[in-house]
């Protein structure tokens, strides 16, 4: 029995294609992650900080709310009044701000305008290549 020779130069080139086409699609699920990860961490950031915006407007109204029931609005911390009879009041923090405008009605107050907004600066970064 005569056995056929095998010929690994093909075979050789067909593992190598492979496995540098395995290695990029390595590297680029790696950086997408990586991607994926700092944009998750910049959402949770913001969360966290409308979360706690929303957390001192809520307490501030509650303090507004017992002032107006004393008949005090108009000497709470931070409150500017505005025209119209429209008390306004604003929360800053990590660049976001929250603005509340609260109109006094019989000794309570109503919320005319409850607004987060941030401030936008444009990042003209470009994270291509860290040039490691």
């Amino acid at each position: 029995m005569k056995s056929a020779q095998i010929k690994l130069g093909p075979l050789a080139l067909l593992l190598t294609v492979i496995s540098i086409c395995l290695t990029v699609l390595a590297i680029l699920t790696w950086s997408t992650a990586r991607a994926d990860m700092r944009l998750a961490e910049k959402y949770a950031r913001t969360v966290e900080t409308r979360a706690a915006l929303e957390r001192q407007g809520q307490e501030f109204l509650m303090a507004a709310d017992e002032a107006a029931a004393e008949g005090t609005l108009e000497f709470l911390d931070g409150l500017e009044p505005g025209p119209g009879g429209l008390y306004r009041y604003t929360v800053e923090l990590d660049g976001a701000r929250l603005r509340i405008a609260l109109r006094e009605q019989g000794g309570a107050v109503t919320v005319e305008e409850w607004k987060q907004d941030r401030e936008w600066n444009e990042d003209l970064t470009l994270h291509l290549w860290p040039g490691n």
